[in-house]
């Protein structure tokens, strides 16, 4: 398990984008769960929507990809620390299958599918209650900084 401050130390991401507030399991190489807190105080709920909150889809696959790159940088022991990073390289294979609100807690799964050259393809799904909200498949780009 990861709490907040070793996923800070997987991520570069800060408020208000670190999307990752823990890391339940992590298996080097193979795949990791982790959650995000959904929460009224989110600065994107007072545009999206002013009267009906909903998570958007793009922060939902942005959350899978900081959790998926969290694995990545676990596969190979490094950290953005050793002076990388993992960026949002594409997505595809998107779907949303329920809103997400504010109270839900999205439970993020992601599964390594390959990587080669620094490219790497991790298979995604997010779910509310046991219901998926989003599948996607998901590729970061690792790149020194």
């Amino acid at each position: 398990m990861m709490y907040i401050d070793e996923i800070m130390e997987f991520l570069p991401h800060r408020y208000p984008f670190l999307l990752v507030d823990r890391v339940l399991e992590v298996e080097k190489g193979v795949s990791i769960v982790g959650y995000k807190n959904v929460s009224i105080n989110e600065p994107f709920f007072t545009g999206h929507f002013p009267n009906k909150a909903v998570m958007p889809g793009v922060l939902m696959i942005e959350a899978m990809a900081q959790l998926s790159g969290i694995l990545g940088f676990v596969t190979v022991d490094r950290k953005p620390s050793d002076g990388v990073i993992h960026y949002l390289a594409g997505s595809s294979k998107v779907r949303f299958k329920r809103p997400v609100v504010p109270g839900d807690q999205l439970r993020m799964e992601s599964r390594f599918v390959s990587g080669k050259h620094g490219i790497w393809k991790f298979d995604c799904r997010a779910l509310v209650d046991d219901q998926v909200a989003c599948v996607a498949e998901v590729m970061t780009a690792e790149r020194n900084v």
